[in-house]
């Protein structure tokens, strides 16, 4: 019991308004879908097992072989469901076609969906270690980068068609096979697509505990060239100009740039020199890769490097810096924001809580922001460790995840967004 002298006294008026409020009925929860949710529920066996059947097929980015292997086993069920299938031929040599999947509805929305069948990983990877699930993780190269969030877009169009779903014009499923690269071979293929419908909704794996991603890094690549002297490395190595010795002195710049957190990192990730152990190197390479989420980081870190380069340490060597970009980032936007309103909403109706997030990994909806189409990203199941040994997604999230997109599409058919003229 609260003692008399501290009593806290309410003004009569803020009484009247708090004994009202409290006599109003609660706000009713969001209703699910019963009838989809149970849909869900019942394609997860054969969801889970068409993941395990990915996931053991090696396509790591520039593996034809590997790559076509995954889209035929795909290609032939969203033929299934009358969806027009187009294989695309990549734009650069060396790589699988890619795959586009369009089906023709009777609303006004124009929805695009973006996912990649390339990984990370070499060949041989899935036979020493394959997709295995224990309690609530399963594991595999690319579990969940992204087949997992592939196999959740096939899964959620079979359930929405078999359901009668129409209220679209246009609903399109493109799956990449060179994304891991910065998809050099679907660019112009891209900026024809999202330029050509209302909202892209990407397949990329969500965030744990259990969020979405509404902003990401863009990803560019610089490459240190160091061009030096060959000699014998026991009778004359002075008459020689070390390359690798002066790589070493160009990465010595490298470290002072960040290496972690949400602004700007910049890491060496190939380092090469030499061709044999007895000969000074002649050449050495160093590529550092980037992550900005302001792209003028970039020409700030370009002129670092080119400032470094000019002021060589081993004598009679050159040093050229040149860049390879990858996907710009994705801000924080409004438009974005907007479509993450609505997955929260639609999240709820299963009594989930839907977080939102960004991470330093690059992806497609960059480009659709980019070209003025309102993108939400992180669509895929849940999960972590991803271009690793330990890549894992959580099992319990499959469910709600698939549940998730397709009242996404639902709700964007709808409701579409609008979309909006890129600042710049």
């Amino acid at each position: 019991m609260m003692h008399a002298s501290r009593q806290r006294w309410i003004p009569l008026g803020v009484a009247l308004v708090m004994t009202a409020a409290s006599a109003l009925p609660a706000l009713a929860a969001p209703r699910k879908d019963e009838a989809l949710w149970k849909a869900a529920e019942a394609a997860r066996p054969e969801q889970l097992k068409l993941l395990e059947t990915l996931v053991n097929i090696d396509s790591g980015t520039g593996d034809i072989e590997g790559g076509t292997r995954v889209l035929d086993i795909l290609a032939p069920r969203l033929e299934a469901l009358g969806a027009r299938v187009e294989r695309v031929p990549a734009e650069i040599p060396g790589l699988p076609d890619n795959l586009v999947a369009t089906l023709k509805g009777k609303g006004k929305a124009k929805i695009l969906m973006i996912g990649h069948i390339d990984t990370v990983f070499e060949p041989g990877t899935a036979a020493k270690w394959p997709y295995s699930a224990t309690g609530d993780r399963a594991t595999g190269p690319g579990v969940g980068d992204e087949k997992g969030g592939v196999i959740q877009a096939v899964v959620a169009l079979e359930i929405l068609t078999a359901r009668g779903f129409r209220n679209y014009d246009t609903l399109t499923l493109l799956l990449e096979t060179s994304e891991e690269r910065g998809s050099p071979g679907t660019r112009a293929l891209i900026d024809r697509l999202v330029k050509s419908h209302e909202v892209e909704l990407n397949l990329e794996p969500g965030d744990a505990p259990d969020k979405i991603t509404v902003w990401r890094k863009g990803s560019s690549t610089f490459n240190i060239d160091v061009k030096g002297r060959p000699a014998h490395a026991g009778v004359a190595p002075q008459e020689g100009r070390n390359a690798a010795t002066e790589l070493v002195h160009q990465l010595a710049t490298v470290d002072t740039l960040p290496k972690s957190g949400d602004g700007l990192t910049a890491n060496l990730t190939i380092i090469q020199a030499g061709s044999r152990y007895n000969i000074i190197p002649e050449n050495a390479r160093a590529q550092v890769n980037v992550r900005v989420r302001d792209k003028a980081d970039l020409e700030r870190v370009q002129a670092t490097l080119e400032e470094s380069a000019r002021n060589t340490r081993v004598p009679d060597t050159k040093v050229t810096v040149s860049r390879e970009n990858s996907f710009p980032p994705l801000p924080e936007n409004p438009h974005t924001e907007a479509l993450a309103a609505r997955a929260k909403a639609i999240y709820a109706e299963l009594g989930r809580e839907l977080g939102t997030g960004g991470n330093g990994g690059a992806s497609e909806s960059a480009l659709a922001h980019e070209a003025g189409t309102p993108a939400l990203d992180g669509l895929g199941p849940v999960g972590g460790n991803f271009h690793t040994d330990k890549e894992w997604i959580d099992l319990t999230t499959i469910t709600p995840r698939t549940y998730l997109l397709m009242r996404m599409i639902q709700d964007v058919a709808a409701r579409p967004p609008k979309t909006f003229r890129p600042a710049g």
